[in-house]
């Protein structure tokens, strides 16, 4: 299974199985590999970001700035996998999105706890978290009928009107922090079913989450390529904005960052999907240490 094979000299998505076996400290500190044609590939950034456990201040692992090289490769994988994958049966696309359903209920204990872990949320939030994206996994699992186009007969003399939805090729996607599971899930499983491939850009800060997502699209059967993971901040949302092939991105999360994308990727002749200005509610008790809550 993807989610027990991976080797151990890298930094994976199971962040949360690591702790949960009550390994050094140190092993949980190192770097997150980017995913790109469905493989982990170590960056060779010299810029890192620290994931720290919210509730102990833990450094969880690592997240490169990628280099522009690994970003270009990713987009590479995305657009070398699209003419197969989008020549696949929608059928058979939707089949790997119903194997896909089940493994995430299969691993929801262990989606929650390393959500938990990076996040903070408690497990019930969590799980909360994964099931309203998992409602949109579903949702992919009709695409076969959702994707039908329409046919008018005799529009005018002689003349018969046809429509089809195709996919567009490689997409992308940016995922804010608040919701380490479910936006991912709004994002990508719609995108490949529909026969596009995918670059995500999960939140630097909450990369395990979407990390053990991608390992178990793999394990559904979703073909190299089809889903890549970057890992960035600034310079990766821009590269994603300004990549001629890549042709939508979608992106939840504040006001000036979504209008930053939708400005300059809509400049760029993309498709732009940018849902912005939720708020988040906290509440910091009495007897909270104010450094730990502002870090939290």
């Amino acid at each position: 299974m993807a989610l027990s094979t991976v080797s151990l000299a890298r930094r994976t998505a199971l962040s949360a199985r690591r702790a949960l076996s009550a390994e050094p400290a140190v092993a949980a500190a190192e770097a997150v590999p980017h995913i790109i044609n469905g493989k982990k590939i170590n960056s060779t950034a010299s810029d890192f970001v620290d994931v720290r456990c919210p509730a102990t201040q833990d450094v969880l692992t690592r997240v490169p700035l990628a280099t522009q090289a690994e970003m270009t490769a990713a987009v590479d994988a995305a657009a070398a996998a699209f003419p197969a994958w989008s020549a696949t049966s929608v059928s058979n696309r939707a089949r790997v999105m119903h194997k896909y359903e089940a493994l995430i209920r299969e691993h929801t204990e262990e989606l929650a706890r390393c959500l938990s872990e990076e996040h903070g949320k408690t497990l019930d939030d969590a799980k909360g978290d994964i099931f309203r994206g998992l409602e949109v996994v579903e949702h992919a699992c009709s695409l076969p009928t959702l994707t039908m186009g329409e046919t008018v007969p005799n529009v005018g003399t002689g003349v018969d009107c046809h429509s089809y939805r195709l996919p567009l090729g490689v997409c992308a996607g940016v995922a804010p922090f608040n919701f380490p599971a479910m936006i991912p899930l709004w994002m990508f499983p719609l995108a490949v079913t529909a026969g596009n491939t995918f670059v995500l850009k999960p939140s630097e800060k909450v990369p395990l989450t979407a990390m053990m997502l991608a390992d178990l699209a793999a394990e559904a059967g979703l073909p190299d390529g089809v889903l890549n993971v970057i890992h960035g901040a600034h310079d990766a949302v821009n590269f994603l904005c300004d990549d001629p092939r890549i042709r939508a991105i979608s992106f939840v999360g504040g006001d000036a960052a979504g209008a930053h994308i939708h400005r300059r990727a809509g400049a760029n002749g993309k498709r732009v999907q940018a849902n912005l200005g939720a708020q988040n509610h906290g509440v910091i008790c009495e007897d909270a240490s104010p450094k730990a809550a502002l870090a939290a």
